[in-house]
């Protein structure tokens, strides 16, 4: 099973427009953009100035992705914070074994969790100040 890891880039609403730049300067292919109003509603209303901003979006050249998303409205935003690594693997025990190693001496700013893209999913600041992404996928076969 195979580790992929990316580039994560966030940031405060103009998303789309970076993705747009990135796929026309890199001649990347993009995969898709997901926005905050495509969620499954879970009993939590969407507030209106977050529906159209990125939840997720993807950009494919070379072999390598580079991944994106916006900020949620009224979440802080700080520059020099807009970039976070992912790691993506369909090994959940590995997985699980990487946060909790990054997670010590760091930051958990996301429990590992299922969510409705990811069988298992979650967010840490390391004791050296660097963010990841940590996100199973389906198994490779």
């Amino acid at each position: 099973m195979s580790l992929k890891i990316a580039p994560y880039i966030v940031l405060d609403g103009n998303c789309t427009e970076a993705v747009a730049f990135y796929e026309k300067v890199l001649g990347a292919n993009n995969l898709g953009i997901q926005r905050f109003g495509d969620m499954p509603d879970e009993g939590h209303p969407m507030p209106e100035e977050a529906k159209n901003r990125v939840l997720h979006a993807a950009l494919e050249f070379d072999g390598q992705m580079l991944l994106f998303s916006d900020t949620f409205p009224g979440n802080p935003y700080q520059l020099g914070d807009q970039l976070s690594i992912a790691i993506m693997t369909s090994d959940l025990e590995r997985l699980q074994s990487i946060f909790h190693a990054l997670s010590d001496g760091g930051q958990v700013n996301m429990e590992l969790q299922e969510t409705f893209w990811s069988p298992l999913f979650g967010m840490v600041r390391d004791r050296f100040g660097i963010s990841w992404q940590l996100s199973g996928e389906a198994s490779e076969g």
